[in-house]
C-alpha cells in the first residue's frame, strides 16, 4: 500500500462516461481518492453517502472527492444517478490502478481468504503526493473523519 510521502500512480482508467482519466490529470488539485469494492452494496452505498454529505465542505477546502472500484462506467453512472453522488467515480476492471496504490489484495470475511478491493483511502496533495493514508475505514463516517482530519491540519 502506498504511504505517506509516496507519488501516485498514473495508470489509466475511465469516468463514469467512458472517458479515459489519469489521477496526474488532476495536478495542482488536492485530492481524496478512496477505493470501494462494489457500487450499490450496502457498505459502499454508506461511504459513499456519508462523503456526499460533507462533499461541500471538502471542497471549500479546497479538496476533490473520486471514488474507484472495479465496476463499468455503466454501473457508476446509474450509482452516481441513484443516489446522487456529486463527484467522479472511475473504472477500474482490470484493477492495475487499484493494485498500483496496493488497495487489491488478500481479504477474509467470515473465515474465507480471498482477492478483492481493500478500502482505503488517500489523501493526495497539489504535487500528487500521499499526505494521508486510511487503511481502516467506517464506512458510515468515513466522510466526517476526512474532514475532520483536514480541519485538523492533517
Amino acid at each position: 500500500m502506498l504511504k505517506i510521502g509516496d507519488s501516485i500512480p498514473n495508470n489509466p482508467v475511465l469516468d463514469e462516461n467512458g472517458n479515459e482519466v489519469r489521477l496526474t490529470d488532476f495536478a495542482g488539485q488536492k485530492l481524496i481518492v478512496y477505493f470501494y469494492p462494489k457500487d450499490n452494496t450496502p457498505g459502499c452505498t454508506n461511504e459513499a453517502l456519508d462523503l456526499e454529505r460533507v462533499r461541500g465542505e471538502l471542497t471549500q477546502a479546497g479538496w476533490k472527492v473520486i471514488g474507484i472500484s472495479g465496476d463499468s462506467p455503466a454501473s457508476h453512472g446509474g450509482f452516481k444517478l441513484k443516489f446522487n453522488l456529486g463527484f467522479s467515480l472511475l473504472s477500474d476492471p482490470d484493477k492495475a490502478l487499484i493494485a498500483a496504490f496496493g488497495a487489491y489484495g488478500e481479504k477474509k470475511n467470515y473465515g474465507k481468504v480471498y482477492l478483492g478491493i481493500i478500502r482505503s483511502t488517500f489523501l493526495i496533495d497539489e504535487q500528487g503526493k500521499v499526505v494521508k493514508v486510511y487503511d481502516k475505514v467506517k464506512t458510515a463516517s468515513h466522510g466526517e473523519d476526512v474532514l475532520a482530519d483536514i480541519r485538523a491540519g492533517l
